[in-house]
């Protein structure tokens, strides 16, 4: 059985209990795959391989929409946050809120200009937002490498200063793996949600000589996207936040904890 996330955050938890550790969070429109059902509790499979357990309150239990649904909901948000009213004006009263990431159908409607548009929600309803806070799923394979590398740096770089959540991803709070899969993902490719690489996703190692902007860092229990210069970002538990550090010792914002225990480096491309 298939689920699409209704929330506009889904707490995967790592057991049936609210109380438990939070390991991911599912973002509103994102399709699940049902494993099991323990009372009001289904633990899911998310599109990268993730697991845990959500409320059966955060989820449209149906096969036949999910697959639809996923089919046809070829839009995102991309402003950290987006309201959706029931009228294409700002006083308009809201229907609900979405943040960076969320999943939406856009539907063809004239004469609303160009400030707004007209979105179908992943149960049904329909609302309105503005045009500028959403875009269309990137699709990988029409982005050159330079172009991909640069739009996943500044897609990383605009969750700046979010505060550090374990098992977040969202403008709410994000935690290092949650920062550097959503920024893959909002540019068409999906990779481990966790710290380390994995057989079946595209991040592959190479050497410490051959990192470019938009690879990855790997540390015990921590990644980072490297942005050239020595620098890379990454959402820290010291950092208490999304914040940008150095790999030189030169430098003021160099971290001698991380640049000293680096233990592999990850790209989509083959080194050169």
């Amino acid at each position: 059985m298939k689920a699409v996330i209704k929330s506009m955050i889904a707490n995967l938890h790592a057991a049936p209990d609210s109380a438990s550790e939070l390991i991911d969070e599912g973002l509103y429109g994102m399709v699940v795959e049902i494993v099991e059902q323990r009372h009001d509790w289904f633990f899911v499979k998310t599109p990268y391989r993730y697991e845990g357990y959500c409320k059966a309150s955060d989820l449209i239990l149906d096969t036949e929409n999910a697959i639809e649904w996923q089919e046809g909901a070829n839009h995102c948000i991309s402003q950290g946050f987006a309201d959706v009213l029931q009228e294409p004006k700002i006083q308009s009263a809201k229907i609900t809120t979405l943040v960076r990431g969320s999943i939406i159908r856009v539907l063809p409607k004239e004469g609303l200009g160009e400030e707004w548009t007209i979105i179908q929600l992943a149960t049904g309803g329909v609302g309105f937002t503005r045009k500028q806070w959403i875009k269309e799923k990137v699709d990988r394979n029409e982005l050159t490498e330079d172009n991909f590398r640069d739009r996943v740096v500044q897609t990383a770089l605009s969750y700046l200063t979010t505060p550090y959540r374990w098992g977040g991803k969202s403008p709410l709070g994000i935690d290092c793996s949650g920062l550097c899969s959503m920024a893959y993902m909002l540019n068409g490719v999906v990779i481990y949600r966790d710290a380390k690489m994995i057989d079946g996703f595209p991040i592959k190692e190479i050497e410490m000589e051959q990192i470019q902007k938009g690879d990855l860092l790997y540390f015990p229990g921590h990644i980072a996207m490297y942005i050239g210069d020595d620098l890379y970002v990454h959402s820290s538990l010291g950092g208490n936040e999304v914040s940008i550090n150095s790999l030189n010792k030169s430098h003021f914002h160099y971290r001698d904890d991380l640049a000293t225990t680096i233990t592999a480096v990850g790209s989509l491309f083959p080194a050169k």
